[in-house]
């Protein structure tokens, strides 16, 4: 019995289970049988399930394809304004993907929309929800200028729909892209069918009650619209089973972000087009060929190049003939884009980036994906074992200039720092919050906090200690405003200053440099300050498909 026993399964003969030697051997020919130890993969009776069909990335709504690489980020012209805030570096940036154009007026009238028809400002639990939302469109107002057309038209009238949205502040923008995450991943869920037809439309009608949140669907599926998601499932729900899409799945897009400073500047200069070696490392002014705001070819011959202010009193130039085609801003695409295939980099309007600003970049600690700004934190975890989501609760923040601003909305997951079980014995980060690292002030060193006694002590000590004026309101709703009076205070720099990069239509030449870089409160609004949107790029650097990998032709 025992030799006929060895004689069957050095044969390959199937036995219990569905395995054999010969289903093995053949395990690296298939996708769909694992080649770690065996197992079918999808396999109808159950197990392992796992999109083995996926191909890349799919490029999200709006978004053009950015491949990575390096660059000499900083200033490399004459540095006129003595900020030496950006001396040049030798980066390297993953690819990435980024609008096409700046966020425009109808782009965010949507959004708006949006939040009026899921969060009525009439119901006073959600007043602010919109209204901190809202465009600060006073922005326009000029004490010895005649600005009131644009303060009262220029974001709902047709006539700006496609110039982009100004008078938003940092917060502002980075709320406008989680929620555009969760709208893009909503509609790819509804087309691959994991959500029923038309099911977003439904959410944002008030036929159902709550909304998608792309990570709450994640880790809490069942409480995506509010509790409600299995009247809305899709074709993919098979004899009442509910079926739900995970980040294996392929489907979910990551999230709609601000870019990095870093990323900004790479798109902006797209080195990709050229082959000269001093453009490479950096000797490029502008996000086009040349050193002049003017074109240079046949056809187009002294077309200015961006949108911008050419002179004391000129925005625009003579009008017929010597004229940049805005006086203030301009329609997106209305100049030619830069060899990314991005429009306005330079001129048109300033944009917000991710990045909290320090003079000083680091690239002793980093020259991969350099970013100011990590704060890491956690999904919290209740008392259940699951992870919390806020159903009624709404998180609200005042901010110093007395809006107030909508932290979290309802369905969305609870957050929380992250602590020591996750920092402990780490080489590569030791806090949650890391906007300080190695910034230079006192209080960036590791150990800072276990020698500094006094707040008022620390505070004397700190290089980038901005006043902290406070705002709040009483019982009757009035507002009530605490100015900072110290006398230690030695910068208008804190852990809430965010960097803007570009020229805009107030600026000069000078400041289309996609090197320059200036800041700005992440509270604070102007008519000059637009932004647009980026997401990170998975799996492969390149979307070519005749790439080589180790030799071998990709299929």
């Amino acid at each position: 019995m025992k030799k006929q026993f060895i004689k069957i399964v050095l044969s390959g003969v199937v036995i219990a289970g569905g395995f054999s030697l010969n289903s093995c051997s053949k395990s690296t020919s298939s996708k769909n049988v694992s080649r770690a130890t065996g197992w079918n993969i999808n396999a109808k009776e159950g197990g392992f399930q796992y999109n083995t069909d996926f191909k890349e990335q799919e490029t999200a709504p709006g978004l053009v394809f950015i491949e990575g690489g390096t660059f000499t980020k900083g200033k490399v012209q004459d540095d006129v304004m003595h900020d030496w805030n950006n001396t040049p570096t030798s980066q390297h940036v993953q690819s990435f993907y980024m609008d096409e154009t700046e966020v425009t007026n109808i782009m965010y009238l949507e959004y708006l929309d949006y939040l009026k028809t899921v969060y009525p400002p009439e119901n006073p639990k959600y007043a602010n929800i919109y209204k901190g939302a809202l465009p600060d469109t006073l922005v326009w107002r000029n004490r010895l200028g005649f600005n009131e057309t644009m303060t009262n038209n220029y974001l709902r009238h047709p006539a700006y729909a496609e110039y982009p949205v100004v008078g938003v502040n940092w917060i502002q923008a980075t709320q406008f892209a989680e929620w555009r995450t969760d709208r893009v991943n909503e509609a790819m869920l509804e087309r691959e069918g994991y959500l029923a037809e038309d099911a977003k439309y439904q959410a944002a009608t008030g036929e159902v009650q709550g909304t998608f949140s792309t990570e709450t669907y994640l880790n809490r599926p069942e409480a995506v619209y509010n509790g409600q998601i299995d009247s809305l499932q899709g074709k993919k729900k098979q004899d009442s089973i509910p079926a739900f899409a995970k980040r294996s799945s392929g489907i979910i897009s990551p999230e709609y972000r601000l870019p990095t400073e870093t990323e900004w500047e790479y798109a902006a200069q797209a080195q990709v087009g050229q082959r000269e070696y001093n453009n490479y490392r950096g000797r490029k002014k502008y996000p086009w060929e040349g050193d002049y705001t003017r074109s240079g070819q046949r056809v187009g011959r002294g077309d200015q190049l961006a949108n911008f202010k050419q002179g004391k009193g000129d925005y625009g130039g003579i009008a017929g003939w010597s004229d940049d085609g805005a006086d203030i801003t301009a329609e997106v695409m209305s100049y030619k884009p830069n060899d990314f295939g991005l429009y306005d980099m330079a001129g048109n309007v300033a944009e917000w980036v991710a990045d909290v600003y320090r003079p000083i970049v680091d690239d002793e600690i980093s020259d991969f994906n350099y970013y100011r700004g990590n704060v890491y934190m956690k999904t919290a975890i209740g008392e259940d074992g699951k992870v919390e989501i806020l159903e009624d609760a709404i998180v609200y923040d005042t901010l110093p200039n007395g809006k107030v601003v909508a932290v979290n909305l309802p369905g969305e997951i609870k957050m929380a720092p992250v602590g020591e079980e996750e920092t402990y014995l780490r080489p590569n980060f030791s806090t949650s919050d890391n906007r300080g690292y190695r910034d230079g002030d006192a209080g960036s060193s590791r150990f800072f906090d276990r020698f500094s006694d006094e707040e008022e002590d620390s505070d004397k000590n700190n290089m980038y200690n901005a006043p902290q004026h406070k705002v709040a309101y009483d019982e009757e709703g009035n507002i009530i405003r605490e100015y900072d009076k110290s006398n230690s205070r030695t910068s208008l720099i804190n852990d809430e200053v965010r960097v803007y990069k570009g020229g805009s239509w107030r600026d000069r030449a000078y400041w289309l440099d996609p090197a320059q870089r200036r800041y700005l409160p992440q509270y604070m609004a102007t008519d000059y300050i637009g932004f647009r949107c980026a997401m990170s790029r998975v799996g492969s650097k390149s979307k070519s498909k005749n790439k080589t990998v180790r030799g071998k032709k990709a299929k």
